[in-house]
C-alpha cells in the first residue's frame, strides 16, 4: 500500500518528522516499562533496522535497552511473525505493537492492557469503527462486561462482511499475550493466502482462557497507508516539542484556503 515509497526503504523505517515510524513504536513500548525488544522483519529490512538502533551507538533513550531484529523469511502473516518470537520471548508474557499503527502524541494504550488482563491474562486495544470499515479490521465478539471500557471475549474474526460481524470493536495494532498464545498460532491453519492470521488464534485464546478488549477512546494513527501516513507526519510535527506551534500556524492558513478552495469548486460543481 506505501509503494512506491518502500521499494528500497523498508516500511518501518519510513521517517515522521524526525524518526522512523518503527522508532515511535519501540519507544511507547519503553515507555511502559519494557527492557527487551523483538523486532520482526523482511530479510532485506533486517540489516538496515538493526544499523538504525545500533549503528553508531544506541540512540538517545534507547541505551538500557536490548533490541533484537530477526527476519520473516516470507511474508506468511501476523501470526507467523509472532510465532517467530517464541525463543527470544520464552515463557515471559509480552506486548505486541503494530508497526503501522503509531500512537498520537501522548497516548497509549499499554498500560490499559496490563490492568485488563491481570496478572495471567490477555488483552488487545480495541476501538469503534464505522460498519463500513469492519471488513478492513479484525473485530472481537463480547462476552460480558469485565469494567469501565473493559470487556471478556468470546471470540474475534478477521475482515467480516457487516452483516456477519459480531461487533463494531476493530482490533487496533496492540497487545498483551501471555506465551499460551504460542501453541495456538501453531495450530492456526494458513488462509488461501499462505498466511498465518494472528486473529485466529486470537479466537481460540478467548474461548479456552482469559482474553479481554480494552476500548480506547482515541484515534490511532495509521501510517500503512498513504493518507493515514500523512496524517501522522502532520500530527506529530504539530506536537513537536521544539517548533509544533509554529509548525502548526503555519498550516492552518493553508488548511483553510484549502478548503475555501474546495467549497468553492463544489459551489459550481467542478471535481475538488
Amino acid at each position: 500500500r506505501m509503494r512506491p515509497a518502500t521499494r528500497s526503504v523498508p516500511k518501518a523505517l519510513l521517517p515522521i518528522v524526525d524518526r522512523p515510524a518503527v522508532q515511535y513504536v519501540v519507544e511507547e513500548a519503553i515507555g511502559a516499562g519494557v527492557d527487551e525488544i523483538v523486532i520482526v522483519a523482511d530479510p532485506d529490512g533486517v540489516d538496515l533496522i538493526d544499523r538504525h538502533f545500533h549503528g553508531d551507538g544506541p540512540l538517545p533513550g534507547l541505551q538500557d535497552v536490548t533490541i533484537h531484529v530477526i527476519a520473516q523469511p516470507r511474508p506468511s502473516g501476523l501470526g507467523d511473525a509472532i510465532a517467530r518470537t517464541a525463543p527470544l520471548v520464552g515463557d515471559r508474557p509480552f506486548y505486541c505493537l503494530l508497526v503501522d499503527v503509531v500512537m498520537p502524541p501522548g497516548a497509549s494504550a499499554l498500560t490499559d492492557l496490563g490492568v485488563a488482563a491481570g496478572p495471567a491474562g490477555n488483552s488487545l486495544a480495541v476501538r469503534r469503527v464505522p460498519m463500513h470499515l469492519v471488513p478492513s479490521v479484525g473485530v472481537v465478539e463480547i462476552r460480558g462486561r469485565a469494567g469501565e471500557r473493559i470487556h471478556d471475549l468470546a471470540g474475534a474474526v478477521e475482515k467480516p462482511h457487516p452483516d456477519e460481524a459480531p461487533s463494531d470493536l476493530g482490533i487496533v495494532g496492540r497487545y498483551l499475550f501471555q506465551p499460551e498464545i504460542f501453541p495456538l498460532l501453531d495450530e492456526v491453519e494458513p488462509g488461501h493466502n499462505g498466511e498465518v492470521q494472528l486473529t485466529d488464534a486470537i479466537d481460540t485464546l478467548a474461548r479456552t482462557s482469559v482474553c479481554r478488549s480494552v476500548t480506547i477512546g482515541f484515534d490511532v494513527l495509521d501510517v500503512g497507508t498513504p493518507r493515514g501516513y500523512a496524517e501522522a507526519w502532520a500530527s506529530l510535527a504539530s506536537a513537536h516539542p521544539d517548533w509544533g506551534r509554529d509548525y502548526s500556524a503555519r498550516m492552518r492558513p493553508l488548511a483553510a484556503e484549502e478548503l475555501a478552495l474546495i467549497d468553492l469548486a463544489q459551489s459550481v460543481g467542478l471535481p475538488s
